[in-house]
């Protein structure tokens, strides 16, 4: 290549990173920071005036502190938990052959699909004093007292690793779809034993994956509030800590603590972005495809052994589905409900009203979902593949709305769109159909873009380099070659950020009027009525729903 042709071309690929790199990071500006500066000027202001006097009152609390030290522990350890769970669980259904593996491997993710006031409520149903489980031990046992008490650190702990395992199960399955077979067999070829392999060679190549769920888990862990606000007695989190401040009136306090938790949770990213950077590398396909998976002889041994494992995760399913069919008022101290109804489902679709929250969380979660893939795919891509100033701030930007408890998204949002601005980027969204799809895109910024992301770094750049010297385009190869081989990460974070935004309840707590009403509000209108096989109805119709997005979606993320 002539050196004017190699002139050209840098100048046409710092154009082309230019031309993706603006988009993407004034939107982020636009839509993720810019609103939480509302919440940092408030943290240091009073009536108005600068002061210092909320950080002094916050540093000098020994509760504010204990709930600082409370959120940090429990992420940490929802993370280790939920690695425990979703790793080998990945493993084993990515890499034997057995009957019934591809139906258990989708079931498997169905704890996903549980909101997060749902999942909460069904362990207070299964587990708690009063609970189905509870009370079978009880019985079994022929203990006068339940066995346990549902509450404390440790309760919040295994609500987390049951509904958070989802991530590492998800993204890991992603990772070894995307594994070239030629790894593990040159490590045999040079002697290396099965462990050897997995530890070495193995693991190493999904530290991406892993290390992706790991900072999804750790976020979401900061900022859970269903599970410690039913399960924590005086057990107390930031965001808890943050709901007591809020209904105290404590409007400088509240912003102190959303600062603190959001600093938090940046720590740990900064620290797992110097982990990713000191071990960043992108492997080089060999072309053999994914490692076939070992058929075993005894193969009905791990058809029954993940069958009674998968049962067990969907306990809590069950429980809902029950639930729904209890009628008001008729299951009190027995064992099981003695009478059953349909008539919460019949009131369901006989009334087309009821129905409007349905169709809303499925419009809303859609188009939030799409816009998600298409950012996520070019945040990813940039991220990736590009070097350019400023792409530090991108990253920290991308990962940023996983830091903060979506209530402080949601207020922010309501403060920054609730005034036509245009010439400062503020338009009236609040009370229009706009403004939850807009904070469900936001709240799953990082989680599609970080699947996307970790997917783009295990893609060998060789391939698109390839596609260019067969006279392939740049729009050829990214269509014909890049999205084939990152879609299953880029399915995997989409399917996630669907079933996330289809429950959403913190946001749409406080920014859903009555003709935007999603199914986590009408659910929480039915509960308020002390109609539980109502609430419970829209559970399951929930659960339907997500089961039937997942049983399309699952095939691409497992199969590649």
């Amino acid at each position: 290549m002539s050196r004017g042709a190699s002139s050209a071309t840098a100048v046409g690929a710092r154009r082309g990173t230019l031309l993706l790199a603006v988009p993407v990071a004034l939107l982020l500006v636009w839509l993720v920071l810019y609103p939480n500066l509302f919440v940092l000027f408030g943290s240091f202001t009073e009536a108005g005036r600068p002061t210092a006097a909320h950080y002094a009152r916050f540093f000098a609390s020994r509760s504010e502190l204990g709930a600082l030290w409370a959120s940090v522990w429990i992420s940490a350890a929802s993370v280790v938990l939920s690695a425990l769970v979703g790793v080998p669980l990945a493993f084993l259904f990515a890499r034997r052959d057995f009957p019934g593996r591809k139906l258990l491997g989708g079931l498997a993710a169905m704890p996903v699909l549980l909101p997060p006031l749902v999942g909460t409520i069904s362990f207070l149903f299964l587990y708690g004093e009063t609970g189905f489980f509870t009370r079978g031990v009880q019985l079994l046992l022929g203990m006068s007292d339940a066995p346990w008490r549902l509450t404390g650190p440790w309760a919040v702990l295994l609500v987390h690793a049951y509904t958070m395992y989802v991530y590492f199960y998800l993204f890991t399955a992603a990772g070894l779809a995307r594994l070239d077979a030629g790894y593990a067999e040159a490590a045999s070829a040079l002697g290396a034993g099965r462990w050897t392999t997995l530890r070495r060679v193995t693991l190493p190549m999904l530290a991406p994956a892993l290390g992706g769920a790991a900072l999804l888990v750790f976020m979401t862990s900061m900022a859970s509030f269903s599970a410690p606000y039913v399960f924590g007695g005086g057990f107390r989190v930031l965001t808890t800590q943050i709901y007591a401040s809020k209904l105290n009136g404590e409007e400088g306090l509240v912003s102190v603590e959303a600062v603190v938790l959001a600093v938090v949770s940046l720590l740990f990213l900064v620290g797992l972005q110097r982990y990713e950077a000191a071990r960043e590398y992108t492997g080089a396909s060999k072309g053999l495809g994914t490692a076939p998976r070992t058929r075993s002889r005894r193969g009905w041994l791990l058809t029954l052994g993940a069958s009674l494992g998968v049962g067990f995760l969907l306990l809590p399913h069950l429980t809902v589905f029950v639930v729904s069919l209890v009628p008001e008022g008729t299951w009190t101290t027995e064992l099981v409900p003695p009478t059953y109804s349909l008539g919460g489902y019949r009131t369901l679709f006989a009334d087309r009203e009821r129905l409007v929250p349905v169709l809303n969380s499925l419009r809303m979660a859609t188009v939030a979902t799409l816009a998600n893939v298409v950012f996520a795919f070019g945040a990813g891509y940039l991220l990736a593949r590009r070097r350019f100033r400023g792409r530090a701030m991108v990253n920290a930007l991308v990962v940023l709305p996983w830091a903060l408890p979506g209530t402080v998204l949601a207020i922010a949002l309501a403060t920054t769109f609730s005034v036509h601005s245009p010439l400062t980027g503020r338009f009236v969204l609040v009370g229009t159909f706009a403004i939850l799809p807009l904070a469900y895109f936001i709240r799953n910024v990082p989680l599609v873009t970080r699947a996307a992301l970790s997917s783009f770094r295990q893609l060998d750049p060789s391939l698109e380099e390839a596609a260019a010297s067969l006279g392939a385009g740049r729009t050829r190869t990214l269509g014909r070659v890049v999205l084939p081989l990152v879609l299953p990460g880029l399915a995997a974070g989409a399917l996630l950020a669907f079933v996330t935004a289809l429950g959403e309840f913190v946001a749409s707590i406080l920014l859903y009027t009555n003709r935007t009403r999603p199914i986590s509000i009408e659910m929480l209108s039915q509960l308020r009525a002390f109609d539980f096989g109502g609430a419970s109805a829209y559970g399951v119709m929930l659960i339907v729903l997500v089961a039937i997005v997942f049983a399309f979606g699952y095939g691409t993320v497992s199969e590649g």
